[in-house]
């Protein structure tokens, strides 16, 4: 085939399809290797962060762990937890604010959590978008090429055999539009898993941090003398 030959012979329209089409898979591509790199990031430094929070709410050092999720921004974990306990510390150490501690961090990891989704999701819309649109945009550029090719037979009065050659060219756009839309349609299924992972990694972590208050607050009630208070979400 010669790409040079059909890019020649190709009309003005298809040409401007071939061209759109290029920019999308550009597109997909540049939303891809940045979410990879982002997810990558991310994962390094949540296995970096997890130890080292974990250790410090056993050790019952709050500031500590605080430290911790300020020394590493680019976990999603650290995102949660650093900026819900942060939010809640000064409670936590008023006995009496405790219980209402517990029920403020709950609502204040599904927050961040929510905060995170819409950060994260960003270009997944282009994917999506790419994938169900290529191939559409590529079957235009082909009927339009189709529909090209059977007028100047019309007009010259020759054969299918003057126009196959046109034909063939106008099929071409298809191609492109289906090269663009496979990718885009496989991105799209790989990330959307990735942040079904990273987001059960969330849940996971709240709610171990939560089960931390409860049992702290347990501890302090059994140490004053006071009967364990069963909260909301136990």
């Amino acid at each position: 085939m010669d790409f040079a030959k059909i890019w020649h012979n190709t009309g003005l329209f298809n040409r401007g399809i071939v061209i759109f089409l290029a920019l999308m898979s550009v597109v997909s591509l540049s939303v891809a290797v940045t979410k990879w790199i982002r997810f990558r990031k991310m994962a390094r430094a949540t296995r970096a962060f997890a130890p080292v929070f974990s250790q410090a709410l056993e050790n019952d050092n709050i500031p500590e762990a605080l430290a911790a999720a300020d020394q590493y921004p680019g976990s999603h974990v650290a995102r949660v937890l650093g900026e819900s306990l942060r939010e809640v510390a000064p409670l936590l150490e008023d006995p009496r604010a405790a219980g209402a501690a517990i029920v403020s961090c709950e609502r204040s990891v599904e927050r961040e959590q929510i905060l995170l989704a819409n950060d994260l999701k960003s270009g997944m819309g282009l994917l999506a978008t790419i994938g169900a649109t290529a191939p559409f945009v590529g079957l235009l550029g082909t009927t339009l090429g189709i529909v090209r090719s059977f007028m100047g037979m019309g007009e010259t009065g020759a054969g299918l055999e003057a126009v196959s050659a046109g034909i063939a060219e106008a099929l071409i756009a298809t191609a492109i539009g289906l090269v663009a839309a496979i990718p885009a349609v496989w991105l799209y299924n790989y990330f959307t898993a990735r942040l079904d992972t990273l987001f059960s990694e969330l849940a996971y972590a709240g709610r171990e941090m939560i089960d931390w208050m409860m049992t702290r607050q347990a501890r302090r009630e059994l140490a004053g003398g006071g009967n364990p208070t069963f909260h909301h979400g136990d």
